[in-house]
């Protein structure tokens, strides 16, 4: 098989792979092109094959044929002289090659769409449809015909009309001529159609088959019990939207204003002359129409903020699409005043702060984990659940720590009493030792009068979630030692020992080890919390479950910001799984969570382009750095030129040479490297 070599990957190159991979006779060697973003890189990678940035370290290969479709006058020359053994394929053969080629898959995708839309006319028409040749033979039928004759599309197809449906006329139309409009007829199975036939005649006079439309007469009889009820219907839906005090608009299937209530007029402060019969749009004052936007998605929307009226009264809309047998006849809307959500959303957030001090949210099943390491986590968790013992989640920032807490508690015998979260990291010494062990009056200037429980007293026969418990100053190490060990606390001023039942969760994102070892955490108390460690596995070490963790936080931020977002594609899934997320899931959230927020409405799926650049950590960085020895004395601006010049010097031969590599992987622009490669006197080696 012949090896080959193409030398550009811009549109021309990535139509001359195609073809070559499409033929099978051709082994495709490499793909090279300045530009690692050119299209046929990307291609050439998602097929094995080795692609570059510079043909040269290539021609060692000895390739067959070398096709030359950079566009660059200079390049084809240099080929010439480098590749005498191989045929080469000037960039203009190639590109009248990859022009026909390109011409050809457009025909061929124009003629697909137009086969496409037809086939989907004929599918989703209400009647049913059929078509014969001059030889009586089906070659058109479609779906609603299927349904009513009881034959598969598949069986009917190919087969003479008088198999399928033994009483048809269709082929007294082809010698007759003539139309035969509204006939009654019975099929075999029963069924009564009406149907009309009608000859297929070209411009000529040549007959080229018959053509039969038929309706189902009990959908003609439901039809017209339709039209009589109608205005019985429509009086009762209305009387029901007038007494309503939601301020209700509804539109027709083409956006224009059929109906609105009085609560409307009053929220909008627009007449029924005002929206009936006009767009959609009448009566936004800032924002776009949610009408129109249902009416394309056919998807409703929740919650969206906007202006409406002359007075651009501050307002949330839902909107839903109205949807009969499959068909879309409308959309209707639900505005709510902003001024009664306020309220609304004021008490739901003292509601949450109470409820977020008194109970867990989340269980085991809000625990997403595929990987060896969570699986075994999440185990270790359920297992600590049943017993009272003080559990010490460790894990970097992010990886989920309050989450297991929450399941924790929630599948023990306490889920039913109190879970109390502290923050150890967020409060001073003096206001942390309060809040947790309570203080009695008088302990302390502003103390309160009568004194107050602490947070081991408020969770007691619940659970305390300890947060960076290793941020804890010794005094109050030693006094959580003594709840552990006594079970008892002493609030700050008192001297009255109280019993208490709590059971202890505690987490920390540091090594508790190496505070033992520098004497900032205690090691008895270490022992003491230590009991039933449980390690959760930073995001880099489970990317295999980033696609798992985008589907449910993308739920959860679309439930927060009143969006629909869908999903994420291939490419943004890949470009977030080639990152080693520093800050877990919590990173991960925050970056869907903004892309989420400055993707435009009518956008659904999460690309590349709304991804901020996320860069992959490489060791580059971190490799010893040749030319400074530990006792060589120089000035501090000559030993950091040395230093640079090394480190480039070593990204350059990682990269075997590729310049735009070691722009990428230094964070430089290729300019700026091309002037450290001259300062430096690297040009000669970097091309080595």
């Amino acid at each position: 098989m012949p090896s080959v070599m193409i030398i550009g990957a811009g549109k021309g190159g990535t139509a001359i792979l195609k073809m070559l991979k499409e033929a099978e006779i051709f082994d495709v060697k490499a793909v090279i092109d300045r530009n690692e973003d050119a299209p046929g890189i990307f291609l050439a990678r998602s097929e094995g094959i080795p692609t570059g940035g510079d043909w040269k370290p290539f021609m060692a290969c000895n390739h067959d044929i070398i096709i030359e479709v950079t566009g660059d006058p200079t390049v084809f020359p240099e080929l010439k002289k480098a590749a005498s053994d191989a045929i080469l394929i000037p960039g203009s053969v190639a590109f009248l090659i990859a022009t026909l080629m390109e011409l050809k898959e457009d025909l061929i995708e124009r003629l697909k769409n137009e086969s496409y839309k037809q086939e989907l006319i004929f599918s989703s028409a209400s009647d049913g449809m059929i078509v014969i040749d001059q030889k009586g033979i089906i070659t058109l039928f479609n779906s609603r015909a299927s349904e009513m004759v009881g034959v598969s599309r598949e069986l009917a197809l190919g087969s003479h009309i008088h198999e399928i449906i033994p009483s048809s006329r269709l082929p007294l139309i082809l010698s007759s001529r003539r139309i035969e409009a509204n006939q009654e007829m019975v099929l075999v199975n029963g069924v009564k159609i009406i149907t009309t036939r009608i000859p297929i005649i070209d411009e000529q006079g040549i007959l080229l088959g018959a053509f039969a439309v038929f309706k189902d007469i009990s959908e003609v009889l439901s039809l017209a019990e339709e039209i009589t009820n109608l205005k019985e219907i429509q009086t009762m839906l209305e009387a029901i939207i007038q007494s309503s005090d939601d301020a209700i608009s509804v539109v027709d299937e083409e956006g224009r204003g059929i109906l609105v209530n009085p609560a409307y007029n009053r929220i909008t402060g627009l007449t029924r002359e005002q929206v009936i019969g006009k767009p959609a749009t009448a009566d936004i004052s800032e924002g776009e129409s949610m009408h129109l936007k249902v009416l394309k998605t056919r998807r409703a929307v929740r919650g969206v903020p906007m202006r409406v009226g002359p007075n651009k009264k501050e307002v949330i809309v839902n909107v839903a699409p109205i949807i009969v047998e499959g068909k879309l006849k409308g959309s209707v809307g639900v505005i709510h005043d902003m001024s009664e959500i306020q309220t609304l959303n004021r008490e739901l957030s003292r509601a949450r702060q109470i409820i977020r001090t008194l109970e867990a949210k989340y269980s085991f099943d809000d625990i997403i984990g595929k990987s060896e390491e969570m699986l075994l986590a999440t185990e270790q968790a359920k297992l600590a659940a049943k017993t009272p013992a003080t559990v010490l989640l460790r894990g970097e920032s992010g990886t989920g720590k309050e989450l297991f807490a929450h399941a924790i508690h929630n599948a023990s015998d306490r889920k039913f009493n109190k879970f109390i979260r502290v923050n150890c990291a967020a409060l001073s010494e003096t206001l942390l030792e309060s809040e947790l062990f309570g203080y009695e009056e008088g302990a302390f200037s502003g103390a309160k009068r009568g004194g107050r429980r602490g947070l081991f007293e408020e969770a007691n026969n619940g659970s305390i979630f300890l947060d960076e418990i290793g941020e804890l100053s010794a005094n109050t190490q030693a006094k959580l030692l003594r709840v552990l060990q006594e079970r008892e606390i002493i609030r700050v001023g008192g001297t009255k020992a109280i019993p208490i039942n709590v059971r202890i969760i505690a987490a920390t994102n540091v090594n508790l080890e190496k505070g033992i070892a520098s004497g900032t955490f205690r090691e008895d108390l270490y022992y003491r919390i230590n009991r039933l460690p449980i390690h959760i596995p930073p995001l880099r070490n489970r990317l295999e479950e980033v696609p798992l963790l985008c589907e449910r936080l993308i739920h959860k931020i679309n439930q927060d910001y009143g969006r629909n977002v869908e999903g994420v594609t291939e490419a943004a899934m890949l470009h977030l799984m080639e990152y080693d997320w520093p800050g877990n899931v919590r990173e991960l959230e925050n970056i869907l969570g903004r892309a989420i927020i400055f993707m435009g409405y009518n956008e659904t799926i999460i690309d590349v382009n709304h991804l901020p650049d996320l860069k992959k950590r490489t060791s580059s960085s971190r490799v010893a750095l040749p030319g400074l020895s530990a006792t060589e004395s120089m000035p501090l601006a000559e030993m950091v030129e040395k230093y640079e010049a090394a480190i480039i010097s070593r990204t350059l031969a990682q990269t075997n040479g590729n310049k735009t590599k070691t722009a990428k992987i230094l964070g430089l622009s290729i300019r700026n490297l091309y002037y450290k490669l001259e300062k430096y006197n690297l040009e000669n080696t970097s091309m080595q």
